[in-house]
């Protein structure tokens, strides 16, 4: 073989191997660059509520207290919606057809008469004619009231049980004025102010003469509708927010009367004797993963105190295994945060913080048997709305209500805390929080308002005192870790007291 064909065969070789060594780079440059896009998708992907919470593809239709069953069947397709069409309808006009516009009728005037037709004549409207006939302009005044209707309405009460049979079958039409209907304010005038100086002393005589009804009666003495005063040195809380539509100063003793009576019917009796499986401890844990479930999803308070509630609810009726303790908790706070969130967490969002333990369907029949065991029924009283509500009566400092709301929110965790009423251990921690700021003792203000005088307190605010001065474990450091923010005061660092101290 001549040299100059050796030489171009070398040449060939080579540049073949230098290509398929190119090409085998170039594929593992690749393969390099898709696993960079696919880490970079990974954690620039959106996430939700809860971190690295699976992503959903489908958006689903809620009610506002969600779905029982959760059924993601509906899926809104955004493909179809952009391919529809608008179709819009000209509407025209045939040059031979003449159309006639008629004035618009004003909306506040009355409405023509109707044409009479073989209308039978009585002796009442043969009167009424000839009444108005012979009125002319020359006449006096004092005579044109005979003719001219006066303009006068019934006014309903505003109390419905104080209704009498003048008053009880009156329609909202005649509580407008023909001239005033369509005006948002009711011009004051002679006649309106006269009839409504004589409706307030018709009022207050049937008040003194004491006619009311037997109803009326019942529902003030079961209501306590009357007893509205407040003793002497009282801050009368109530009366000085009594224009403030959010404070509902009108019903606000009237409510928590009844949350007091209906706290009653929530009894929890000690069912770590009968629970086999669970102990106090495991309570204790579950509790705390409760708290902080409520803080990664920055739910509201009384979600929280409500799945709490529901959790022991169903604990002193149902027997538990070890392995389902931590899905009542998680159906508890599911249940609460369609009852008092606006937009509560997905079922997805507590599967994934259970770490894949249990599925959808099991969930699901946890929250059935739930709901069946506390009848439905999930307008319990609970402590955090007490601890509100006598906070605000007293006007106790922001500073102060986060101690209580510390105290309070730590007793969660304490099993011996279960059977004492909401009221009482919302009026305690106050208490307690109040002492370690030595701010004030028992006021006779909270004294009404708590319904509790100090001796009550005692036994509860020992235990409390005694709850949050246990030396803290690593197990159950949410709620410490939660109240030493700044943006609650760094409560949890406040120094603790004796006993001694406290009364």
């Amino acid at each position: 073989m001549p040299p100059t064909k050796i030489a171009n065969k070398v040449v060939s070789n080579g540049i073949a191997t230098r290509r398929k060594t190119a090409n085998h780079g170039l594929e593992n440059d690749f393969n390099h660059i898709g696993k960079g896009i696919d880490k970079l998708n990974k954690i620039v992907r959106g996430k939700r509520k809860a971190d690295c919470s699976p992503i959903k593809n489908k958006v689903v239709k809620r009610s506002a207290l969600g779905d029982v069953t959760n059924n993601d069947d509906k899926v809104i397709d955004n493909k179809v919606l952009k391919n529809i069409k608008r179709v819009t309808v000209q509407s025209k006009v045939l040059p031979s057809v003449r159309t006639v516009q008629k004035k618009k009728q004003n909306e506040n005037s009355q409405p023509p008469p109707a044409p009479v037709a073989n209308k039978i004549v009585t002796r009442n409207a043969v009167k009424q004619v000839t009444n108005c006939t012979n009125q002319t302009a020359l006449k006096p005044k004092e005579n044109k009231k005979n003719c001219v209707p006066a303009a006068t309405t019934k006014k309903r009460l505003s109390n419905e049980f104080e209704k009498d049979d003048e008053t009880l079958y009156c329609t909202a039409l005649e509580e407008t004025n023909d001239s005033t209907c369509f005006s948002a304010k009711r011009p004051v005038t002679r006649l309106s102010a006269a009839a409504a100086i004589a409706s307030a002393k018709v009022q207050e005589a049937g008040k003194s003469s004491g006619n009311i009804s037997l109803v009326t009666h019942q529902l003030q003495t079961k209501l306590h509708l009357d007893n509205k005063e407040v003793p002497e040195g009282v801050t009368d809380y109530d009366k000085e927010n009594y224009d403030d539509v959010y404070q509902v100063s009108h019903y606000a003793k009237d409510i928590f009367h009844y949350y007091r009576e209906k706290e009653l019917t929530f009894p929890i009796s000690n069912y770590m004797d009968t629970q086999i499986c669970i102990t106090k401890w495991m309570r204790t844990l579950l509790v705390d993963w409760m708290v902080e479930i409520q803080e990664s999803f920055e739910l509201n308070h009384e979600t929280l105190y409500l799945g709490v509630k529901l959790v022991d609810l169903y604990l002193s009726r149902i027997l538990v295994s070890k392995e389902t303790l931590q899905l009542v908790g998680a159906t508890a706070m599911f249940v609460a945060s369609k009852f008092d969130e606006r937009l509560p967490p997905l079922i997805d969002d507590f599967l994934y913080l259970c770490d894949g333990a249990y599925t959808r369907k099991e969930i699901i029949k946890m929250e059935i048997s739930l709901l069946r065991v506390v009848d439905f029924n999930l307008g319990i009283p609970i402590s955090y709305r007490f601890l509100r509500r006598f906070a605000r009566c007293s006007k106790t400092s922001m500073n102060i209500l986060t101690l209580a709301r510390y105290i309070l929110e730590f007793s969660l965790m304490d099993y011996d805390t279960i059977h004492i009423r909401d009221s009482l251990i919302a009026a305690a921690s106050l208490y307690l929080a109040l002492r370690m700021k030595f701010v004030s003792k028992w006021t006779p203000t909270l004294e009404f308002y708590t319904g509790y005088k100090l001796n009550d307190l005692k036994s509860t605010v020992l235990l409390l005192n005694k709850c949050i001065s246990k030396p803290p474990k690593e197990q159950i450091m949410t709620v410490r870790n939660k109240y030493s923010h700044k943006i609650f005061f760094e409560v949890a660092y406040t120094p603790l007291l004796e006993d001694q101290e406290l009364f």
